[in-house]
């Protein structure tokens, strides 16, 4: 499949001038050149083929936010070289920008003190979107994102949910093959967030746009990704889907079982019986060991049963595991 970003020895290096802390720091701190290195990213290599939903995870200063930023053009690296649909982003920004959206979390691309409908219609003549194609998309958005309400208020008085729908829309208009989303969803209710997962999901689904995410909401991972990255201290740690990163670190599964009458013994081999009563028993093992099928089997033959469920691990808590006690460094 053709590739549409490749990232090769990416690096972001920044000078820290240090610090001095004491009786006599001011003056020292005045006076010193002194400086260290802080390597923000540190060598990725990645390729994002064509209509992937790729997110982008990693704890706070992991060098995400960075990464987005040289993959948009805001940030020059240090070395390294990235192709984004032909472009290099920080070279050839002007006509690269025309092929690319971008929403980062809190900062708005639309004008202050105008109402979001003069900001859209403005973003018309910024990107030369005919007027045809205009109309269809604004048509369309409005009605997706349910913007109708609020197209008259001035960005300024918006909600956070309601101009992060604003700003999706403006990001649209001009139909980008790639979307970079820096925290789409941060803030918001629970009612904001599925309205913009599913817009995202129709984008990526239904007009084939690339998408790249970044976000501390697994719930927006879950829903959304088909394949994540993790960074931490700059380096490209885990790239791969998320029944991989689940099967290797997410811990037991468990089974709920619920019998059609009750059975004194219901325990089996090479699972562990967490809690039984009430014809309801729940079980938990190690995919490693025993798979959810072979369990199945196993209390089929020997009993009768009503209904069952598998759960998987949650993944908050494995990527919140994998991150405190470094399961991935290198």
């Amino acid at each position: 499949m053709e590739s549409i970003i490749k990232v090769e020895g990416l690096a972001k290096h920044f000078s820290v001038r240090k610090h001095y802390k004491g009786r006599f720091a001011p003056l020292k701190n005045f006076f010193t050149r002194e400086s260290t290195t802080l390597k923000a990213v540190d060598q990725l290599n990645f390729a994002i083929a064509r209509g992937e939903l790729v997110g982008y995870l990693g704890p706070n200063g992991a060098g995400k936010s960075t990464t987005l930023k040289m993959l948009t053009g805001l940030l020059v690296p240090s070395q390294g070289d990235v192709r984004v649909n032909g472009f290099n982003p920080w070279k050839e920004r002007k006509a690269y920008v025309g092929h690319i959206g971008a929403v980062f979390g809190q900062r708005t691309t639309l004008w202050w003190d105008l109402p979001v409908i003069e900001s859209l219609e403005l973003l018309k003549y910024v990107y030369k979107i005919p007027e045809v194609r205009f109309k269809e998309n604004l048509t369309s958005f409005i009605d997706l994102l349910e913007l109708s309400p609020f197209l008259g208020t001035p960005v300024r008085s918006l909600s956070l949910g309601q101009r992060m729908r604003a700003d999706l829309c403006a990001a649209l208009l001009h139909d980008p093959v790639l979307l970079f989303l820096d925290e789409p969803t941060i803030g918001l209710d629970v009612v904001a967030k599925e309205r913009i997962r599913d817009f995202i999901k129709f984008l990526n689904q239904e007009r084939g746009t690339t998408v790249i995410l970044t976000t501390h909401d697994l719930a927006d991972v879950q829903k959304l990704c088909q394949r994540i990255m993790i960074i931490d201290q700059g380096k490209l740690l885990f790239d791969g889907q998320l029944e991989r990163l689940q099967e290797r670190f997410g811990g037991k599964r468990q089974l709920i079982v619920d019998f059609s009458e009750h059975y004194p013994d219901v325990h089996i081999p090479q699972a562990s019986l967490k809690d039984y009563q009430n014809k309801r028993a729940i079980y938990e093992f190690d995919r490693r060991e025993l798979s959810a099928s072979e369990l199945i089997g196993q209390l089929s033959a020997r009993y009768q049963i009503q209904d069952l469920t598998v759960q998987e691990p949650d993944i908050e808590a494995t990527i919140r595991t994998i991150y405190e006690k470094r399961l991935l460094s290198t």
